[in-house]
């Protein structure tokens, strides 16, 4: 028997099934693990005088652990497993006593009984090697992430709670592990329990749940990101208002000017500079008006990169109007089931209502300050040109055009 062609096949066949049934909401139990699983159980294989067949079930049963993951069996995956690894090892092996090894191995993993055998005991100890060390914190948070992207919500004080009970209850089954691992596994079950009292020391809490801590906190939350996200809808209209009202009223005295005055400047010329410094003023107030209203559309487009690595806000438009109903469905549910990106969402939409409330409303103060200063400019122009052609005519009563009657 080649165990190394073996050992290439297997590696080759599950790498290849996690690329094909590649599922995003795996952010614990994908590929990555497996062949961290794999290396640990090459790790404490090396300490022991392991067989190579045993070398074969062990290696084989790493890679085989959690490819029922794969195929959204959750409760259960190890059998999935367990079958997968039979349907594809049966046709190599040509051995059904080396197969139901592997089986019994992949089996050990759902923990319901204790290890038997040195293979069963390393894959174990390989599968939770990372409770012993620094990595904990990363690995369990993941974890958790990886349960709300199929469950839904996870209350934090909760989940702390549960990953302290499960690390106390959990042990070690080589030696090596246990010398190795032991004392770092305390040290991650203090810092949990640390988290738990934290949790539990807040005021108000004392004799609350967990559950209904966390609904205070979040009703609280949701109230404030609700508010600060009406607020600026509010504001945002109360800017479109303004603008409007400048469009309107200078679209009036473009049309007045147009209509009544343009025509009488080749008779009082005198007012040719005043009027120009009027239309101009109108004009600008109505160019800044529309700048300030004017949309600005985005390209549509999401990869589900982006989703998954919460670097695209899926609740504003500009972001998704170009994906197919389907693509945005996936994506949703990805960030529902997601607090902390949802969250994150609604914290980057209010933000983005900000920024573009905030070059509204400083485009609007630029066309009143022009619409102000036009009419004082021009007003005082007026004034001036009927002052200067008084002056030039004579002065006494009022001007009089070259047809003889007044202004």
């Amino acid at each position: 028997m080649d165990h190394h062609f073996i050992y290439k096949q297997v590696e080759q066949y599950v790498t290849d099934l996690f690329e094909k049934q590649r599922d995003p909401r795996l952010v614990y139990h994908n590929l990555d693990h497996t062949k961290q699983v794999v290396s640990r159980a090459n790790e404490i294989a090396a300490h022991y005088n392991v067989t190579e067949d045993d070398m074969l079930v062990l290696y084989t049963a790493a890679w085989f652990h959690d490819t029922g993951y794969l195929f959204s069996v959750r409760d259960g995956h190890e059998r999935k497993s367990a079958d997968l690894m039979r349907a594809f090892m049966t046709e190599q092996l040509h051995d059904e006593s080396l197969v139901k090894q592997i089986e019994d191995c992949i089996m050990a993993t759902l923990r319901k009984e204790p290890p038997v055998g040195l293979p069963e005991q390393i894959i174990c100890d390989a599968d939770t090697y990372h409770l012993g060390t620094k990595e904990f914190k990363e690995m369990n948070k993941r974890v958790r992430k990886e349960q709300e992207m199929f469950a839904g919500y996870v209350d934090r004080g909760e989940w702390a709670k549960e990953a302290m009970l499960f690390l106390k209850q959990h042990h070690y089954y080589t030696s090596y592990c246990k010398d190795l691992l032991s004392d770092k596994k305390q040290k991650n079950i203090e810092w949990l329990q640390a988290k738990v009292d934290e949790f539990n020391d807040r005021p108000g809490n004392e004799n609350l749940t967990f559950d209904q801590k966390n609904s205070f906190v979040s009703k609280g939350i949701q109230t404030m990101l609700r508010l600060a996200s009406s607020n600026h809808l509010d504001l945002s209209e109360m800017a479109d208002r303004k603008a409007n009202i400048l469009i309107s009223v200078n679209s009036i005295i473009i049309s007045v000017i147009l209509s009544v005055l343009i025509r009488r400047l080749d008779v009082e010329t005198y007012l040719t500079i005043p009027a120009v410094l009027f239309l101009s003023s109108s004009v600008i107030t109505i160019v800044v008006s529309i700048m300030a209203t004017r949309p600005k559309v985005s390209s549509g487009i999401f990869r589900v990169e982006d989703v998954i690595a919460k670097k695209t806000n899926l609740l504003f438009f500009g972001n998704f109007h170009k994906a197919t109903l389907v693509e945005y469905e996936n994506a949703m549910r990805i960030m529902m089931n997601d607090p902390e990106y949802l969250y994150g969402a609604l914290i980057q939409d209010i933000h983005q209502l900000g920024v573009v409330l905030g070059r509204k409303y400083r485009l609007i103060h630029l066309a009143y300050n022009v619409f102000m200063i036009g009419i004082i400019i021009s007003v005082i122009g007026f004034g001036l040109a009927l002052v200067l052609h008084n002056a030039a005519h004579g002065g006494g009563g009022a001007p009089v055009n070259s047809a003889g009657s007044p202004l």
